[in-house]
């Protein structure tokens, strides 16, 4: 299974691992499973740090290159397929994270790892729900 995890997915994985489902930790944990992480989460997860509503307890940036390193996963880059796909996907808002996280799962035909009800009841990529 080759799964795209959704910022929060990875940020829980790593940092409340308890908030993941049954099945989605198990998932996770699968032998046979390739994570992926999208550029995209990085920049999310910064921002959320810089906005207050992420609280670390070192340099932002270092913290996050240490979030990285600590999950074994591929990356999923954002390329000029992922930027054009980010316009078709079918989704209820226009978050750019959601909408290129999404795009990217479509393009890299990954399941993306959500709890966001808005993005499991999206069209055009496949999704997994944490709940």
């Amino acid at each position: 299974m080759k799964l795209l995890l959704d910022t929060h997915i990875w940020l829980w994985s790593l940092l409340e691992p308890e908030r993941l489902g049954a099945e989605v930790r198990a998932a996770l944990q699968a032998a046979d499973t390739e994570l992926w992480l999208s550029p995209v989460s990085i920049w999310e997860a910064l921002m959320l740090v810089e906005r207050g509503r992420l609280a670390v307890d070192a340099d932002p940036i270092t913290w996050v290159e240490d979030m990285v390193r600590a999950l074994p996963r591929r990356e999923a880059a954002v390329t000029h397929e992922v930027a054009i796909e980010s316009r078709r996907v079918q989704l209820p808002h226009q978050d750019p994270a959601d909408r290129f996280l999404a795009a990217t799962a479509a393009v890299y035909q990954l399941t993306l790892v959500t709890a966001d009800e808005r993005l499991l009841h999206s069209r055009g990529f496949a999704a997994m729900a944490n709940r």
